[in-house]
């Protein structure tokens, strides 16, 4: 949930710059769910509220890293070819059981432990069989292909910190140490409402009356939280009025350390949202300097978290993934909220970049030889939803920018690094 704050953070007015905003809320919000044990399995996903520490090394013994002959690297002809008794065969999970002798040439194969001893290990590829001897091939170095016992990981080495989300790998490294169970963070209650009476939700079947528009927020913004793993209740859709705004927010904050809204938070008569979080408790910010999604509040009912985005829908689904997703995955536990900005091409001219704001323009990566090229798409309009379903991702242009020119390069944000 937020913490209280002392002072206002902005004035009525003001336009709060995104960089502003981000560090807000990093220093604002705070974990707003419990933790629990759970098996390996049911980890994938969720966000770790411990550091793993490892209890012993990764591997836990030397082995071999190819099927081949373990030998001493001193046995080995200083020119040409060596031939060695063959003596023994060791495989994956069965050590040799007795003490390496020099002279000797043990057949092993890929992840089988090797013996004190025996530091080199020839490829099966460079040797040829004769009789019970092997011959070994021309030059190696000392130690080829013998792993390490602790050449991945050192006993006590922390491999995983509290904070991070668990994906297949990370959920791999924490069985390599041993690990059958983590304690993750249970995930984020989270409500959604849309406002409007214009609004109509396509499930009802009704059609639509003159006027009126489908609701497509609420079911984008429920799909990216289910994405970022919050248990979400759809409170569905709002009147156009101040009580039944107040009266939902209320009720809903009692069981959900997340509230979210779509519209409602700009400066219009029948835009209650704003007003009702003021009376249940307050705005910390609710107007940013960026296109698409200026109107965008951030602040607290009871002891939940406020997020009310903007109406349109592509303002929607822009600034929950670069606002609202930092703000869910604090809540959540999560420490990494900056997603990864990748260089690419600008193949497009864009005049209208005004100074002063941050923009996000929908574009398609191209493949070049001189590199990946982003493409705008040609409709600008933050109502254009198709633009999201075509584009690849949003080029990000900063506050000191003005026009592009085409050929510069520019910031490029993948939507599979912000819907996860």
């Amino acid at each position: 949930m937020a913490k209280p704050e002392p002072k206002s953070i902005s004035a009525p007015g003001d336009l709060m710059a995104v960089d502003r905003a981000l560090a807000l809320l990093a220093d604002q919000v705070t974990p707003a769910t419990g933790s629990e044990d759970v098996p390996l399995r049911q980890a994938l996903g969720r966000i770790l509220a411990e550091d793993v520490v490892a209890a012993g090394d990764v591997p836990g013994h030397d082995n071999a890293a190819v099927d081949g002959y373990a030998v001493f690297f001193d046995d080995l002809a200083t020119a040409g070819e060596t031939r060695l008794p063959v003596t023994a065969r060791i495989a994956a999970g069965h050590p040799l059981g007795r003490t390496a002798r020099a002279g000797e040439a043990l057949q092993v194969f890929t992840g089988a432990p090797l013996p004190a001893g025996p530091d080199t290990v020839f490829m099966v590829e460079d040797c040829r069989s004769d009789g019970d001897y092997v011959v070994l091939g021309g030059a190696i170095r000392r130690g080829a292909n013998r792993r390490r016992a602790g050449e991945d990981i050192r006993a006590g080495a922390t491999v995983l910190r509290a904070g991070r989300r668990l994906r297949a790998q990370e959920v791999g490294l924490a069985a390599s140490v041993g690990r059958a169970r983590l304690r993750v963070f249970e995930p984020l209650r989270a409500a959604v409402f849309s406002t409007g009476d214009e609004v109509r939700d396509p499930a009802t079947g009704n059609g639509l009356a003159p006027g009126c528009i489908y609701d497509s927020n609420r079911y984008s913004v429920i799909g990216l939280l289910e994405g970022l793993g919050c248990q979400v209740t759809d409170l569905g859709i709002l009147e156009d009025r101040l009580d039944a705004v107040k009266d939902a927010l209320a009720e809903a904050a009692r069981e959900h350390p997340l509230l979210i809204t779509t519209g409602g938070v700009s400066m219009g008569e029948e835009d209650h949202v704003r007003a009702a979080v003021e009376a249940l408790g307050r705005i910390h910010f609710w107007r940013l300097a960026v296109k698409p999604g200026r109107p965008l509040a951030f602040g607290e009912v009871g002891g939940a978290t406020f997020l009310g985005l903007p109406g349109n829908p592509v303002a929607v689904m822009v600034t929950f993934m670069r606002i609202a997703r930092p703000v869910i995955i604090l809540l959540s536990g999560g420490l990494d909220i900056t997603p990864p900005l990748y260089k690419v091409r600008a193949g497009f001219d864009f005049k209208a970049k005004k100074k002063g704001r941050r923009e996000w323009l929908r574009a398609r990566l191209i493949a070049d030889p001189t590199g990946p090229i982003a493409e705008k798409f040609v409709a600008e309009g933050s109502g254009i939803l198709t633009s999201m379903v075509e584009a690849d991702g949003l080029v990000e242009l900063t506050e000191d920018q003005g026009p592009l020119v085409k050929g510069t390069m520019v910031d490029f944000l993948p939507f599979n690094e912000v819907t996860r």
